[in-house]
C-alpha cells in the first residue's frame, strides 16, 4: 500500500498567510459596512434637524462657531491656568508663613528684624468697622459682590490709565493681591498678572469673602519692616489696630497702595495727603457721609517720631535675602520658619560708616556733584561688619553696595597685576609707560603724560593706566591680548568677583562692572596670605526657642587658596605705596599698616578706594544714580577720606595685626593725609572740624526747637517758626548761611565737631 507523505513545511506556511489575509480582508469588509450603515443611521437621523436659509445663518452657524472658539479658549484658559496652579503644590500653603528672623548683632544685641509675624490672635469682628470700610472704599468696593476679579474696575483702570498714557489707577481686587502675596512677588509682568488672576478666583472658591479679607489686613506689607495692620498700627501709633481712631484707620488704608511711598515716619505729608484721599473714598463709596469723617480732616493722625531709631535698614535688607537662600538649603522636612540669627554686623562701625558718608556728602557733595555713596566693611573671613546701601533708605531701598554694578576704574588692576605676579613678573620688573594701542583703542594715562621705563611698583603707586594695557598684552603672549585678558579675568574669579567681566581691551584698566561687596571681599584674599572667602553676614542660625541649626565656622564654605601666600604679600607691599605715597594718601592711618588702590572711570562717573588693613577691608564707592559725571571726583579725594575715617573706627579697641608684605604700621608725617590729588582747591582744607552742621547737630537744633514752640506754645506766644520745621531741610542744610537759629540761641561747635544751639550771653 503505497504511503501519503505530509505537505512541505512551506505550503504550511503559504496556507497560513493565505487565511490570515482572508481574515483581514473580511474584517475589513465587515467593518467599511457597518460604517457605512453607522453614517446612513446617523444622516437620517440628524435630517430631522436640518435647518436652511436664513435660520441656518441667523442661529446655527453663529452657534458653531461660538463653541469652536470657546473649546479653544478653554484650550488656552487651562494652558495658562496651569502654571498659576503650581504654584498651589503646598498642601499647607494657607498655614504656611514667610519667614520672620530676628537680628542680633556680633554681640547678641538686637537690631532688627524682617519678615512675616502672623498674628491671627485679632479676629475680624475686631477690627474697627472704620478701618474696614476704609479698605474697602480704598482698595475694592466690590469685594463682596465679585468673583475674585472685579471686571468693571478692571476696565475702568485701563480707561483711565490709557487716557493717563500710564500706570494712574490700579485694577487688582482685594482677592488678587492677597494671591499676590501669598504666592507671587512684586515683578510687573503679564505673566504674573496671569496667573495672579487666576489664583484668585482659585482663593475665592477655597475661602470665605471674610476669610480672605482678614489673610489680606493680616499679611500686606506695610511699611517700616511691618506686616499686617496691627503690627503698622503698633509701629505707627504705638497701640492695637482695635484702638485706632478714624483718622488713624484712613492712614493705615492709605499704605496698602505704596507702603514705602506713603509711610508716615518717612513722609508725615504724603502719609496725611494719602489718607485725605482715603477719607474722600470713603464719602464716594457712601460708606460715611462728609459730616463723619470732618474730625478726622481736622485732626489728621500723628505717628510715632522714629527717626532717632537708626536701624540698619540696608544690612538687614541683605541679610535676610542671605537668610532666605540659607533657609533653601535646610532640609525639605524642617519646617520651622521663626529664627534669631546673628550676624557679623558690628554697630559701633556700622554708624561710623554711616555718619562718614553723611558728612561727607552733606559738606561736599555739592562741590564735587556727587549725591550718592555706598560702603562695605568686613572682616578678613568674609563677614560683613558694616553695610551703606546708600545715602537715605527712606527715600531709596536700592541697595548699591549689592545690586548696584558700577565700573572700578583703576581699583581693578591689583587684579592684574596679581596675574602678572603669577607669571613670572616681579615688582620691580620695568616695563616702558609710552604710547599703546590695541586694535583703534589707545589708553591715556591720568596726566595724559609718559614716565619713561618705570616699575611694577611704580605704576600701580602713580596709577597709570598704559601699564596694565601692557601687561595683558604680555600676558597673552603669541596668543594675543585676547588671551591675557582672559587670565586676568580667571585670577579675578579665584578672588571671588562674580560678576560678567565682558572681554573688552578696557577691561585691564576697570571698564567692567562689579559691586562693592564682592569688590571689598576680593581684596580680603591680599592680606589672608593668598586666601579667597565668601561676602557673609549670618554667623549663627536659631530656631525661636534657641536651638542651633547653622553656624558659619561649622557649616558655611571654607576659605580657598587663590593665589601663593608669597604672591599676596608681593601684592601687598606694592599696594601699600599707594597708600604712603601715591594717590591714596588721605586713607594712611597713624601706626596702622595699609594698603589699598584708588579708582576713577571715565568722565568721573565713579570714584573708588578699596583697602585693608591686618584686621579688616573695605570699599568705598561715589557717584550718581543716574550715572551723570562728578566734578573731577577722584579715588583719592571723598573716597579715600571717608574710608579713613571708617576704618579708624573699626580699629578702635582692636588689637592691629601685622600686614604680610607690609608689617606693622608707622607714624604719619603731619601732612601725611592731605591728598596731593584732589579736584577742587576748596576742599584742601580737609580734614578738620566740619563747617556746616553734621546730622547730629541738626537733629540736636531740631529738638531744641521743639521745646521752645512747647514752651511758647504754654505760654501763649506765638511759635515763630523757622526753616528748621521742616525736619528734611534741617537734616541736610546745603551751607551754614542756610541755618536759621531759635531766638535767644547761637551756634558753637562741641568737642566732637558737631554744631549745636546754645543759650545766647546777654
Amino acid at each position: 500500500m503505497r504511503q501519503i507523505l505530509p505537505p512541505h513545511w512551506k505550503q504550511k506556511v503559504r496556507n497560513f498567510f493565505l487565511d490570515l489575509d482572508a481574515r483581514i480582508d473580511s474584517t475589513l469588509f465587515s467593518s467599511g459596512k457597518g460604517l457605512r450603515e453607522l453614517y446612513e443611521r446617523y444622516s437620517t437621523f440628524m435630517d430631522r434637524f436640518y435647518v436652511g436659509r436664513w435660520k441656518r445663518w441667523v442661529f446655527i452657524e453663529p452657534l458653531s462657531e461660538a463653541a469652536t472658539i470657546g473649546l479653544g479658549g478653554m484650550i488656552l484658559l487651562l494652558t495658562l491656568a496651569i502654571p498659576a496652579f503650581r504654584e498651589t503644590a503646598d498642601e499647607d500653603w494657607l498655614k504656611k508663613s514667610d519667614l520672620a528672623v530676628t537680628f542680633l548683632d556680633r554681640y547678641g544685641n538686637p537690631i532688627g528684624s524682617r519678615g512675616i509675624k502672623h498674628n491671627d490672635s485679632i479676629p475680624l469682628e475686631d477690627f474697627p468697622d472704620n478701618l474696614i470700610k476704609a479698605t474697602l472704599a480704598t482698595e475694592d468696593r466690590r469685594f463682596y459682590d465679585h468673583f475674585g476679579i472685579d471686571v468693571p474696575g478692571l476696565a475702568r483702570a485701563l480707561v483711565t490709565n490709557a487716557q493717563a498714557g500710564g500706570v494712574r489707577q490700579g485694577g487688582s481686587s482685594i482677592t488678587q493681591q492677597l494671591a499676590k502675596n501669598l504666592f507671587l512677588n512684586n515683578e510687573r509682568t503679564i505673566e504674573r498678572k496671569v496667573k495672579e488672576a487666576f489664583l484668585a478666583i482659585w482663593l475665592e472658591t477655597r475661602l470665605t469673602k471674610n476669610e480672605i479679607l482678614k489673610l489680606y489686613l493680616d499679611r500686606a506689607y506695610m511699611g517700616g519692616g511691618t506686616f499686617g495692620v496691627d503690627g503698622a498700627a503698633h509701629f505707627y501709633f504705638n497701640k492695637s489696630v482695635r484702638d485706632v481712631n478714624l483718622a488713624e484707620a484712613a492712614m493705615l488704608a492709605g499704605l496698602f497702595k505704596a507702603p514705602t511711598k506713603y509711610a508716615p515716619h518717612i513722609n508725615l505729608p504724603a502719609a496725611r495727603a494719602r489718607a485725605n484721599v482715603v477719607l474722600d473714598n470713603l464719602v464716594d463709596a457712601g460708606f460715611m457721609t462728609e459730616g463723619q469723617v470732618f474730625g478726622a480732616r481736622r485732626n489728621p493722625a500723628v505717628a510715632v517720631d522714629r527717626r532717632d531709631e537708626n536701624s540698619p535698614n540696608y544690612y538687614l535688607d541683605y541679610a535676610f535675602d542671605e537668610m532666605r537662600k540659607l533657609v533653601d538649603t535646610f532640609p525639605k522636612s524642617y519646617t520651622e520658619r521663626v529664627f534669631v540669627v546673628r550676624t557679623a554686623i558690628d554697630m559701633n562701625v556700622q554708624h561710623a560708616a554711616e555718619d562718614a558718608i553723611e558728612n561727607q556728602l552733606r559738606q561736599f557733595g555739592r562741590d564735587y556733584h556727587a549725591t550718592q555713596a555706598a560702603t562695605v566693611v568686613a572682616d578678613l573671613d568674609g563677614g560683613i561688619r558694616a553695610m551703606v546701601g546708600g545715602r537715605d533708605y527712606g527715600a531709596s531701598q536700592f541697595n548699591r553696595a549689592t545690586d548696584a554694578y558700577r565700573q572700578p576704574g583703576s581699583s581693578f588692576k591689583p587684579y592684574v597685576y596679581t596675574t602678572a605676579l603669577l607669571n613670572g613678573f616681579t615688582p620691580n620688573s620695568k616695563i616702558v609707560d609710552g604710547p599703546v594701542c590695541i586694535g583703534n583703542w589707545c589708553p591715556q594715562n591720568y596726566g595724559h603724560s609718559y614716565t619713561g621705563l618705570i616699575t611694577l611698583t611704580q605704576a600701580i603707586t602713580n596709577s597709570i593706566n598704559v601699564i596694565p594695557v601692557k601687561l595683558s598684552i604680555a600676558l597673552g603672549g603669541k596668543a594675543g591680548p585676547k588671551a591675557g585678558r582672559a587670565k586676568i579675568v580667571e585670577v579675578a574669579r579665584r578672588f571671588g568677583i562674580t560678576a560678567p567681566l565682558p572681554d573688552t581691551p578696557s577691561m585691564p584698566i576697570g571698564s567692567d562692572e562689579v559691586t562693592v561687596i564682592e569688590h571689598a571681599v576680593a581684596y580680603a584674599t591680599f592680606p589672608n596670605r593668598g586666601k579667597a572667602v565668601t561676602p557673609h553676614s549670618v554667623l549663627e542660625v536659631r530656631t525661636g526657642t534657641g536651638d542651633l541649626v547653622w553656624r558659619w565656622d561649622r557649616d558655611g564654605p571654607k576659605p580657598r587658596q587663590a593665589i601663593p601666600p608669597n604672591i599676596a604679600a608681593d601684592m601687598a607691599g606694592m599696594m601699600s605705596h599707594v597708600v604712603s605715597e601715591g594717590t591714596a594718601r588721605r586713607a594712611a592711618l597713624d601706626g596702622i599698616p595699609t594698603a589699598g588702590k584708588t579708582g576713577t572711570t571715565n568722565a568721573y562717573r565713579d570714584a573708588w578706594f578699596v583697602g585693608y588693613t591686618g584686621n579688616f577691608t573695605c570699599a568705598v564707592w561715589y557717584g550718581n544714580d543716574d550715572y551723570s559725571p562728578t566734578n573731577r571726583m577722584t579715588g583719592g579725594s571723598l573716597p579715600a577720606q571717608t574710608w579713613h575715617d571708617i576704618m579708624i573706627a573699626a580699629h578702635q579697641g582692636v588689637e592691629v595685626r601685622e600686614l604680610p608684605g607690609v608689617g606693622m604700621g608707622q607714624k604719619l608725617p603731619p601732612q601725611a593725609n592731605v591728598a596731593a590729588n584732589a579736584a577742587p582747591k576748596i576742599l584742601e582744607t580737609k580734614p578738620g572740624p566740619p563747617p556746616v552742621l553734621t546730622k547730629r547737630g541738626a537733629d540736636i537744633l531740631v529738638q531744641v526747637e521743639k521745646l521752645l514752640d512747647d514752651a511758647a506754645r504754654t505760654a501763649g506766644k506765638p511759635t515763630g517758626k523757622t526753616t528748621l520745621n521742616d525736619p528734611s531741610k534741617a537734616a541736610k542744610p546745603e551751607s551754614s548761611s542756610a541755618l536759621a537759629f531759635p531766638e535767644n540761641y547761637v551756634a558753637a561747635a562741641g568737642p566732637d565737631g558737631a554744631t549745636a544751639a546754645v543759650p545766647r550771653k546777654n
